[in-house]
């Protein structure tokens, strides 16, 4: 018997997976072949890749690369992947898509490394679009820009200028409520009077403890 988790029963599998091990699916390491669902996340490590095959497209994972496959494109969040494909199947990089050119056999390649988006061109040429940054207009923000890479050029991209500067990271210790820190710095300080009552004394000729004690 194959158990077969209730949320995949009815689904047809978007493509196959193909390893030869290094490659992990939503947290876990892939075997040689599976099949893979639009969001599954796809992280490949050190000196291994993965070849993504659907209707139409195949794509190549490269190693130390992170990327959400999401059906008929793939979202990169790290690394490089290279495209062949006659359906235009795009790749998207934050607010950054790629998209071939025609319906014909499309090669090209996107590589996103320290927030600089590289698109190479191989076979044909393919368009590139980024959504405008928030701070525009309402009417702006809806609106795309669009560039073209063709056959055996190569262009790269600003992510941050295009999209934005990505979000601070969460500070240590910034979660802590204010008056959660006021309340330890007087509790510290109502602790160490409290000990130094009990401790040290008046300074001068010790007191007892409890009246009634000579």
């Amino acid at each position: 018997m194959v158990i077969v988790p209730v949320s995949l029963l009815g689904q047809t599998p978007s493509a196959i997976l193909h390893t030869q091990g290094g490659v992990w699916v939503n947290g876990y390491e892939a075997p040689d072949s599976s099949a893979v669902f639009a969001g599954d996340l796809i992280e490949t490590k050190t000196g291994f890749s993965a070849n993504l095959t659907l209707d139409g497209s195949s794509v190549v994972i490269q190693q130390e690369s992170v990327a959400k496959f999401q059906g008929d494109l793939l979202v990169l969040e790290h690394g490089s992947v290279f495209v062949g494909t006659s359906k235009g199947f795009k790749v998207r990089v934050n607010c950054i898509t790629v998209v071939p050119v025609l319906n014909e056999w499309t090669q090209y390649e996107v590589t996103d490394v320290n927030r600089t988006v590289q698109v190479a061109a191989r076979k044909l040429d393919v368009n590139v679009k980024h959504a405008m940054g928030e701070r525009k207009t309402p009417s702006e923000a809806e609106s795309s820009q669009e560039a073209s890479v063709h056959e055996s050029e190569q262009k790269s991209y600003d992510e941050s200028t295009l999209c934005g500067a990505p979000a601070e990271p969460t500070k240590a210790g910034s979660s802590l409520s204010p008056k959660w820190k006021i309340g330890a710095g007087v509790g510290a300080a109502g602790g160490g009077v409290l000990l130094c009552i009990l401790l040290c004394g008046g300074g001068g000729k010790k007191s007892p403890i409890s009246p009634a004690s000579p």
